[in-house]
């Protein structure tokens, strides 16, 4: 038997996700089948693009409860603050520059299931975060991006 994958997050993540499936089991999941009975009542069910549309939602609100309920099953609760603020882990802000050309950035890194770039919240899985996880505050690092390598000074990592 194949161990299941395990999804590290934040309290705040998990607490997003069981968000995201209360509402897909106790409003969507509602509303979908609503539409299924209301498209039924339009005859020929073979030629009813609104059933076909109403299934098709259906099915991608189905799957997606199943995503979540086993993400939230096999989550992995991380606490950034129970590990020094020297060495970057999951969980922690991450500010560094990017050699020579200076420019500064911040990223939390979270789990896959939590990760928003264009809210600085990367994945372990990403290049970046992959590149910084286990070094610390002052050391340079070589990252292999897909657009080629690039290095970094660390500059502070917070809780």
């Amino acid at each position: 038997m194949a161990t299941e994958k395990v999804y590290p997050m934040t309290l705040e993540g998990k607490a997003k996700l069981e968000q995201e499936l209360n509402e897909l089991k106790m409003v969507k999941r509602k509303e979908v089948v609503e539409r299924i009975k209301i498209a039924r009542d339009f005859g020929d069910l073979s030629e009813n693009s609104e059933y076909d549309s109403a299934k098709d939602e259906q099915a991608f609100v189905e799957g997606r409860i199943t995503t979540l309920e086993n993400m939230l099953r096999n989550a992995h609760i991380i606490d950034g603050s129970e590990v020094d603020n020297d060495t970057v882990t999951l969980g922690k802000k991450v500010t560094f520059t990017e050699i020579p050309d200076g420019d500064e950035e911040s990223y939390t890194i979270v789990g896959s299931a939590e990760a928003d770039p264009f809210n600085g919240r990367i994945s372990n899985d990403s290049p970046i975060a992959k590149g910084l996880l286990g070094h610390n505050v002052g050391e340079e690092v070589a990252i292999q991006t897909p657009g080629g390598e690039m290095t970094v000074k660390i500059i502070k990592i917070e809780a």
